[in-house]
């Protein structure tokens, strides 16, 4: 798990985690951004004091006891409760019904809410319907878009026709960076090649400021709302986590002090919308040449990616791919 997840390149990795979350977790702030994380344990099960003692300094994670030997379906609704609230209501139904049973032993749960403000907020008078392309044939219904003319960080990859867009959020803190591919590559298959190649490193190379102007551009940019349930069971052991969803093979024994544990289940649900004011969004998870002749107009009207981004760690907090309204 540890290798899977590249956590052995990492000198401590609970101590990033935690100083990742006293940096995006700033009081009085002009956004909203809320990160909780919770254990969920059956209270007639002995967890390791060396286990409970890192989870609750590091990542501020109690063990709450509850009772799923006995009564499984109410500690469900407790915890999917418990998610609603601390997302503000975006994620609901975290846990489905029967995910839990009286053999459960333990949940972890993690829950992230944002909400900021775009730095230059896009004018509501200037949104209107406007077709959406899933490639160059085949067009959607109108979707509405905000239209905005203003200084725009931003920059284009002509061998790979791909614009990247800098959205500045309130307080510059955050950032809303968006990859749409040029208008010759108006496909999602285009989009999701991007997807699969792209690294952190690549990234970070692309949005190195040396390589951003900041011109007057006009942006069209849809409205949206994405909501979205995952099962990362297939995805994790795709990963090469193994061990850990079988039974006889699994080795939790740093958190009960036997091999009586294994992963059953892990599942992620997200929220992200889009509109004039800025951002919201929840969650319960070679050398290129640059044409410096940008173009006058970012529309992004065909499948595109995006990312909220915190500047200070260049950490990525929320990534996603708009594909269809």
């Amino acid at each position: 798990m540890e290798q899977a997840l590249h956590f052995d390149k990492t000198s401590d990795v609970h101590s990033g985690f935690q100083t990742l979350t006293f940096d995006i977790n700033q009081r009085n702030a002009s956004y909203q951004l809320k990160l909780a994380n919770r254990l969920y344990g059956e209270k007639t099960f002995k967890f390791v004091a060396d286990f409970l003692r890192p989870t609750k300094e590091f990542y501020g994670a109690e063990l709450e006891a509850v009772d799923f030997s006995n009564a499984p379906e109410m500690t469900r609704q407790q915890i999917n409760s418990w998610v609603e609230n601390k997302t503000e209501g975006k994620i609901q139904k975290l846990l489905a019904e029967g995910i839990l049973n009286n053999l459960t032993r333990l949940v972890l749960v993690n829950a992230i809410y944002f909400k900021g403000n775009w730095e230059k907020k896009f004018d509501a008078s200037h949104t209107h319907d406007r077709p959406f392309k899933l490639n160059k044939k085949l067009k959607t219904k109108g979707k509405k878009s905000q239209h905005q003319k203003k200084k725009k960080v931003f920059t284009y990859y002509y061998e790979i026709r791909l614009l990247i867009l800098f959205f500045k959020i309130q307080s510059n803190i955050f950032a809303r960076i968006v990859l749409v591919p040029g208008p010759k590559s108006i496909k999602e298959t285009t989009c999701r090649k991007i997807e699969r190649e792209l690294t952190y490193d690549k990234l970070m190379d692309w949005i190195n400021p040396e390589k951003m102007d900041e011109n007057e551009v006009t942006v069209m940019l849809p409205r949206f709302k994405l909501e979205k349930n995952y099962d990362l069971n297939s995805v994790l052991i795709s990963l090469g986590i193994q061990d850990a969803f079988s039974n006889s093979q699994a080795d939790f024994s740093g958190m009960s002090g036997a091999k009586d544990l294994f992963l059953s289940k892990v599942v992620h649900k997200s929220f992200v919308e889009v509109n004039e004011e800025g951002t919201e969004a929840a969650a319960a998870t070679g050398a290129v040449m640059m044409l410096r002749s940008l173009p006058l107009q970012i529309i992004a009207d065909h499948p595109f990616l995006f990312f909220i981004w915190h500047n200070k760690t260049c950490s990525i907090l929320f990534y996603g791919r708009f594909s269809s309204p």
